[in-house]
């Protein structure tokens, strides 16, 4: 490879001047390398960044690489910039997105007998979120719209690809104020919409919806186990 320190280098320049991950084949053919050469160069950036223990740490994050800060330094930088935007999940929304996260795609109606809670608001506030999307229609009467993460979903909370989630056991395992990235804040209350969201891009069936549904969940039936239904 012609000057890897240069090569290098223009890597960890391009990284840093993008607010977005960048896919591995873009990197290659930006720096002129094959992509085996500079996956080798950004796993060595990645050890250099983590070695220092600096402020900034390179990661492989919803299928490309991008700079983050570290998270040793989390607590401080909330305090500093107490104006950073935060999306806001309720515990019922969270158990939402996980569901829709380990079984998309995923129809409301199966969210629902999952759940056993009408799930209507919840998706909705999702997608206002950009954190869950339609991804097309099941093949059966009827063609309800089916449901699955979005690229958000894996920046939000750290994922190179859905394969990196945790295990339904591990899940199990792990309270929610450890499921909680810097970007999500966990509530006890009720979701809205993202105020900014259009309501007309939501599939047709949401975008009626009951009184009792936009303020309460609607018992459906007794609910089973998230970790029953993974099994």
């Amino acid at each position: 490879m012609e000057d890897r320190n240069y090569i290098k280098g223009l890597l960890e320049a391009l990284l840093f001047l993008s607010s977005e991950p960048i896919k591995l084949s873009s990197l290659a053919k930006s720096s002129g390398v094959e992509k085996t050469d500079a996956r080798e160069l950004l796993d060595e950036l990645i050890l250099d960044y983590q070695e220092k223990e600096g402020g900034f740490l390179l990661r492989e994050i919803a299928g490309g690489y991008q700079f983050i800060t570290n998270q040793l330094y989390s607590d401080a930088l909330s305090n500093i910039f107490k104006d950073k935007k935060r999306e806001t999940l309720s515990r019922g929304t969270l158990d939402t997105l996980a569901i829709v996260a380990y079984k998309q795609p995923i129809t409301l109606t199966e969210l629902d007998e999952i759940r056993g809670v009408s799930s209507r608001a919840m998706v909705a506030s999702l997608i206002s979120k950009k954190l869950v999307k339609a991804v097309g229609q099941k093949e059966v009467p009827g063609r309800p719209t089916l449901y699955g993460t979005t690229n958000d979903f894996l920046l939000h909370f750290g994922l190179s690809k859905l394969a990196d989630l945790p295990t339904p056991v591990e899940v199990k395992e792990l309270k929610f104020e450890d499921f909680n990235p810097e970007t999500i804040s966990i509530t006890e209350d009720g979701d809205e919409l993202n105020p900014d969201f259009d309501t007309k891009l939501l599939p047709e069936e949401l975008q009626v919806q009951e009184e009792s549904e936009t303020s309460h969940e609607s018992v459906i039936n007794p609910p089973e186990s998230f970790e029953e239904q993974s099994t």
